[in-house]
């Protein structure tokens, strides 16, 4: 995830930061099933990193908003027993009181999974689940779109929808694509803030967020305020530092989980005067959206194109 409510923020960060740096040097090699057109046709055993599953998984458990997301598009949705309590897209994902947050290996094992899914290694929850001999697959943070497609794709190897998987990949490169293709040429880029939640934390250019914005032609104000990368891409920045950029647009990402919007921002002190909100160009993100890598991304870089894109040239 990308953005936490403030009690656990600043911890979500670190581990945030640390998923990041081991997702960048992490490159597993793939063993990919001959090709078939439906999972039934998908060969086993096959073997992602040091993962090797002898059978087709049936019983899947996911503790990964996002690794969900990438389950039900590349049609793994059967396959899936249960996922956790911030799971829920698609509507119908068998949600559960699982948490990804604080993960119980004994309530995992309870479900009797043949494969789980996390994004994180939380409370050693891989060394506890590899005791019980129930195969783990980690899906970290992604720091760039290249990430999001070799997870979906290994996804795809390990649940037998390989195929699927690669369409997946393959349409979300499409259509990034088409909407960069539709981005003006401006003379000078429009600047950014992309609010994290209240206490003004936001995300550099760094991350994976911050590289969304800048495939839609966008300059993010944070980015001197981590130059060092000592925050891990993650630094809070104060009110006047925020006012003094005056940024042309203001997103929001802490709608749903901290009641934020167009109206509570102007009415922070100083704030009315920013361009942004002089403009009406305070965007109001859906939280989840831009908080996962999965294939809904394409979802957020639209909506920031289409947002930008009204103001003149």
């Amino acid at each position: 995830m990308f953005r936490r409510t403030p009690v656990v923020f600043a911890a979500s960060l670190a581990a945030a930061a640390l998923a990041l740096g081991a997702c960048a040097e992490k490159t597993p090699d793939t063993d990919t099933p001959a090709a078939g057109g439906s999972p039934s046709a998908a060969t086993f055993p096959v073997t992602v990193g040091e993962l090797t599953l002898e059978q087709r998984p049936e019983k899947i458990v996911s503790l990964s908003a996002t690794a969900t997301e990438m389950l039900f598009a590349i049609g793994a949705g059967p396959q899936v027993a249960a996922v956790d309590d911030q799971s829920n897209f698609p509507a119908d994902a068998p949600k559960t009181d699982l948490s990804g947050y604080q993960p119980n290996a004994e309530a995992v094992a309870a479900k009797d999974p043949d494969l789980v899914v996390l994004s994180d290694d939380r409370n050693k929850i891989v060394e506890q689940l590899t005791t019980l001999k129930i195969p783990v697959y980690l899906t970290p943070a992604a720091q760039t779109l290249d990430d999001s497609y070799r997870q979906i794709t290994e996804l795809g190897t390990l649940t037998g929808n390989a195929t699927e998987a690669a369409d997946v990949v393959q349409r979300m490169k499409n259509d990034i694509a088409k909407i960069v293709a539709e981005v003006p040429q401006r003379a000078e880029a429009l600047t950014y803030f992309h609010e994290l939640g209240p206490e003004l934390y936001t995300a550099t250019s760094k991350t994976f967020i911050g590289s969304i914005y800048s495939l839609a032609g966008l300059e993010n104000i944070a980015d001197a305020s981590d130059a060092d990368g000592k925050n891990g891409g993650y630094p809070q920045l104060s009110q006047e530092v925020i006012v003094k950029a005056n940024p042309d647009f203001v997103f929001l990402s802490d709608v749903k989980c901290c009641q934020q919007s167009a109206a509570t921002v102007k009415a922070r002190s100083g704030w009315s005067a920013l361009t942004a909100v002089r403009n009406d160009q305070v965007v109001e993100l859906d939280d989840d959206v831009a908080s996962r890598w999965g294939p809904r991304v394409v979802d957020l870089l639209r909506t920031i194109v289409d947002a930008t894109a009204k103001v003149s040239q």
